[in-house]
């Protein structure tokens, strides 16, 4: 699937922390899908609000909005990599993903979803670091935070209100791009440093 170029190309990088929150979701939504074009069978796995009552399968579903935003304040773009890390690193917050739980979303994103949402095996790796990086972060839980209740700070002070390590995230964003030389959406994220 060849995607626009503007959402190829869309990321705000971490050190790009000065505009507000709302400013830079307002960029997002420019180029981001809309909730309704997303396959039902991701919305089943990734949307809190198809759980069923007193029974969450997988940990940290949020809504699109609340994705959007978190893309936005880990510094990632919208490229399966992202996701992966995106998706991961929510989960990882909630202190919950255990090794039954990472697996089967694992069998969800390689095997059942549709194409152009599949994860490859870079892609999971990616997700797998984010968990842990989720989980020994000393955030909040990224799936349970006000988000429009900060829109008015700047992505520096809503990543610290919210306890988000610009520090760790770079440093894990260094070691992906090593590991993954070929792809364009791990290198950008070095190449977009000061």
């Amino acid at each position: 699937m060849s995607l626009p170029k503007q959402v190829r190309e869309w990321l705000i990088p971490l050190h790009e922390d000065q505009q507000t929150l709302a400013e830079a979701y307002a960029q997002m939504k420019a180029i981001a899908l809309q909730q309704e074009s997303i396959p039902l069978l991701v919305q089943l796995v990734e949307n809190p609000k198809y759980d069923l009552p007193g029974i969450d399968i997988f940990s940290g579903a949020t809504d699109l909005a609340t994705h959007d935003y978190i893309h936005i304040l880990l510094g990632r773009g919208v490229l399966p990599k992202d996701e992966a890390f995106v998706i991961g690193f929510t989960m990882g917050s909630t202190k919950q993903v255990g090794e039954w739980e990472e697996k089967l979303y694992g069998l969800f994103t390689k095997h059942f979803y549709p194409k152009n949402y599949r994860f490859s095996d870079e892609d999971f790796q990616i997700y797998k670091d984010a968990v842990r990086l989720g989980y020994i972060s000393n955030c909040q839980p990224l799936n349970k935070v006000d988000y429009p209740s900060l829109a008015h700070l700047s992505i520096k002070e809503a990543r610290g209100k919210i306890g988000i390590e610009a520090d760790l995230l770079r440093a894990y964003y260094k070691i992906e791009a090593r590991r993954y030389p070929e792809s364009y959406e791990s290198q950008r994220l070095i190449r977009s440093y000061p």
